[in-house]
């Protein structure tokens, strides 16, 4: 009996909304909804496409640990290997500062003089 009274209540309830909102309208939000999404998938698509292979910036290039106070050469924080830090919930870079992403570590460093000040080993992933 309890049941019944609360599937009724719960019925009185949604029904006033389903009613209210005409049919077309509803088809509209729905595709609406739907072009959203497959934009969003492609976007996502897009972004793994060209985030998705690490190119070595040098001929023969091999991955080698770095350490802090390491020095970079300036091909290694070009803007095709810099990271949104926001992605990786990491600290805002200040001035002269970049994330970078170095093989699969995530690198804080000084452009200046390309000073390693931070790693992150294996933090890099794809969305």
């Amino acid at each position: 009996m309890r049941k019944l009274i609360l599937l009724g209540l719960m019925m009185a309830t949604a029904m006033p909304s389903a009613v209210s909102a005409k049919p077309g309208e509803l088809r509209r939000d729905r595709a609406e909804i739907r072009q959203d999404q497959r934009e969003l998938r492609q976007d996502r698509r897009e972004y793994r496409r060209d985030r998705r292979a690490y190119v070595a910036p040098v001929r023969g290039w091999r991955y080698q640990r770095v350490n802090r106070g390491y020095r970079l050469q300036p091909v290694f924080w070009s803007p095709r290997y810099v990271v949104d830090y926001r992605l990786y919930r990491l600290r805002a870079p200040y001035g002269y500062q970049r994330w970078i992403r170095y093989g699969n570590d995530l690198l804080l460093v000084d452009v200046r003089n390309g000073r390693v000040l931070q790693v992150i080993p294996n933090r890099y992933y794809y969305y």
